[in-house]
């Protein structure tokens, strides 16, 4: 049984994206936590929600409870409210890492959000098309930062 050669594009993933959010880097930022934690949700509305340890060494994972779940990665580095970053399989069951990178700057009452996701390794074709997902993860993110806050 013969396997198929790997291409290099196959073996790596590059996103970039700037995402600008009407909103001070610190409500920004907590609906950045919030939205990769507890509400975050799939391209469906279907919930898949996410524990997010929010400090150096920290783990992102989906908690099935009962000590089950899956690992995504752990943040390499955290600076609040500028900076977050990530470093693990993500949704991924194959030997890969990844690199995810939030960095935040805000501007006259303005955010801008600069995203970058690496990944490198055995990239299955059903992993490829990650930047849907992405893209619909940032867009709740902005929404959840410019809505209605408690006071």
């Amino acid at each position: 049984m013969s396997s198929p050669a790997l291409s290099l594009e196959a073996t790596t993933i590059h996103i970039a994206e700037e995402i600008e959010v009407r909103a001070s880097i610190e409500v920004t930022f907590a609906a950045l936590l919030d939205q990769l934690g507890p509400y975050n949700e799939t391209q469906v509305d279907r919930p898949l929600p996410m524990k997010l340890e929010a400090w150096p060494g920290g783990r992102w994972y989906r908690d099935l409870g009962d000590n089950n779940g899956h690992y995504w990665g752990t943040v390499q580095a955290i600076k609040k409210p500028a900076l977050l970053e990530i470093c693990g399989p993500l949704f991924m069951s194959n030997p890969v890492i990844t690199n995810l990178q939030y960095r935040l700057k805000e501007s006259g009452g303005v955010t801008l959000i600069t995203f970058r996701h690496q990944s490198f390794g055995l990239i299955l074709e059903e992993y490829r098309n990650v930047k849907e997902g992405w893209n619909y993860i940032h867009e709740k993110v902005r929404q959840r930062a410019e809505g209605p806050r408690p006071h």
